[in-house]
C-alpha cells in the first residue's frame, strides 16, 4: 500500500509535469527513489506522446535498420565494465580491411539497412587515413555513417596531435554524419574514476559532444547504468544531458540500459533487472524534457522489456541491430529480426515504421510485412530441410 505522504509528493511533481513545467534535480531523485512505477510510467509515456503529438506521430513507434561495425577491438583503455577489447598484442586482437568492411556495407544494403554505426576500440595504431578511407567507403555505397564515440574522438585527439575541432572537421569531411553517445556510461568523475579511468571525467565525454554541435553533427546520448553509481549520480548524469541539450539542441534521442557483466573485470556486480530498467527510463523520459526521443534497449532487456517500455515513455525501438559485440561479448545474447521488431511495436498498439537517424520517418512497400513473413518462412523450410 502506497503511503499518503508518497502519494502527495507524487501528485505535486506530476502536476508541475503535465502542466508542461521542468522539474528539478531533487525531484527527479524523488522520483527515482519512490515514484510508485505505474504512475510513473503513465506519467513518462504522457510525455511521450506529447512529444510525439507536436509533430502528428503519436501511433507512430520508429525503428532504423542498421549495423555495428566494430572496426577494431584493439584498446589501451581497459575498462573494467567491457569484454570487448583486446590488447595490441593479445591473441584475437583485430583491425577490419577495406574489403571486409565493404562486405559488411554490402550485406546491410542488401538488408535494407540506411545506417552504419562504427565504434572501436582505442587503437593506437591506426592513422587517420584509415578513418578518412572507412568514412569515404560507407558514403560512398549510400550509408549514413554514425561513427565514433566521444572518448574514441579525444583518442584521436591525443594521438595524432590534433585539435578536437580540427578532429571532427577531418573526419566530417571524409563522410561523418553523427555522433553515437557510447561511452558516456555516468557523466560522473567519482564513477568515471572507479569504472573507466583512462576515459577521463565527464567533460571529456560532454566536450567532444560539443564542439560536434557546432559544427552541425548531431549526436545520441546514452546512459549505462546498475553498477557503481546511486541514484542520485543517475539523475547527475541526466541533468549534464539535459544542460548541454539546453546550450546546444545538437542530441536527437536518449537511450539507457543495463551494465552487463559477463566476461569482464566487474562480474562480481550483480546486475539491474527489468524493474530497474523500466523505473529508471521512465524517470529519464520526464526529467529530458528537451529531448524528442527515447530508444527502448531490447538488446539488453528482451523484446518483451522492449514492448514493456514503450509505455515507460519510449517511443522508438532502436536499430535492428545486424551486428553487435560489445554488449554481447559481456552477456546480452537478445536478437530480433525485422519482421518481430514490427510484430511487437503493433502487439503494443502502435504502426511501425523504418526511419534514418534523423528520425524521418522512411517510405516502405505496403506490403513490407508480407515479404518479412515470407522471407522467414522461406529461412524456416530451408532449415527444417537441412536439419532432417
Amino acid at each position: 500500500m502506497i503511503a499518503k505522504a508518497v502519494i502527495s509528493e507524487f501528485e505535486r511533481i506530476a502536476a508541475r509535469v503535465l502542466g508542461g513545467e521542468r522539474i528539478t534535480f531533487d525531484e527527479g531523485v524523488w522520483l527515482l527513489k519512490h515514484g510508485p512505477v505505474h504512475e510513473l510510467a503513465l506519467l513518462a509515456h504522457h510525455v511521450r506522446d506529447r512529444k510525439m503529438g507536436a509533430g502528428g506521430r503519436k501511433e507512430l513507434v520508429t525503428y532504423v535498420i542498421s549495423r555495428n561495425i566494430n572496426y577494431t577491438n584493439v584498446c589501451i583503455t581497459d575498462c573494467d565494465f567491457c569484454s570487448f577489447y583486446r590488447h595490441p598484442l593479445a591473441e584475437g586482437a583485430y583491425s577490419l580491411t577495406a574489403e571486409e568492411l565493404k562486405q559488411k556495407a554490402q550485406e546491410t544494403l542488401d538488408l535494407g539497412g540506411t545506417e552504419i554505426l562504427l565504434q572501436g576500440g582505442h587503437n593506437p595504431k591506426l592513422p587517420l587515413k584509415y578513418y578518412q578511407d572507412m568514412l569515404g567507403l560507407f558514403e560512398q555505397m549510400g550509408l549514413h555513417n554514425h561513427a565514433f564515440s566521444p572518448s574514441e574522438i579525444q583518442h584521436f585527439a591525443t594521438f595524432w596531435k590534433m585539435s578536437l575541432p580540427d578532429v571532427l572537421v577531418e573526419l566530417k569531411h571524409a563522410g561523418l554524419k553523427s555522433i553515437p553517445g557510447g561511452g558516456a556510461e555516468i557523466l560522473v568523475d567519482r564513477v568515471r574514476d572507479i569504472i573507466c579511468p583512462k576515459k577521463g571525467g565527464a567533460d571529456d565525454w560532454l566536450t567532444p559532444m560539443r564542439e560536434a554541435h557546432k559544427l552541425g553533427i548531431r549526436s545520441s546520448a546514452t546512459m549505462m547504468f546498475g553498477h557503481v553509481e546511486t541514484l542520485e549520480e543517475r539523475v547527475e548524469h541526466l541533468e549534464r544531458l539535459r544542460a548541454l541539450q539546453d546550450e546546444t539542441g545538437g542530441f536527437t534521442a536518449f537511450i539507457c540500459w543495463t551494465f552487463q557483466n559477463a566476461d569482464n573485470d566487474m562480474s562480481h556486480v550483480e546486475m539491474a533487472g527489468a524493474h530497474d530498467y523500466l523505473r529508471t527510463q521512465a524517470v529519464a523520459r520526464i526529467y529530458l524534457d528537451n529531448f524528442d526521443n527515447c530508444q527502448a534497449s531490447w538488446v539488453t532487456q528482451g523484446g518483451q522489456v522492449g514492448q514493456v517500455s514503450l509505455r515507460y515513455g519510449c517511443n522508438d525501438m532502436g536499430s535492428l541491430m545486424i551486428e553487435e559485440n560489445v554488449v554481447r561479448l559481456a552477456g546480452a545474447a537478445f536478437r530480433m529480426n525485422e519482421f518481430e521488431i514490427r510484430r511487437l511495436i503493433r502487439d503494443a498498439g502502435y504502426t511501425p515504421a523504418r526511419r534514418n537517424f534523423y528520425y524521418d520517418v522512411l517510405n516502405e512497400p505496403a506490403d513490407l510485412d508480407n515479404q518479412l513473413a515470407e522471407a522467414i518462412n522461406t529461412v524456416e523450410k530451408g532449415r527444417v530441410a537441412i536439419e532432417g
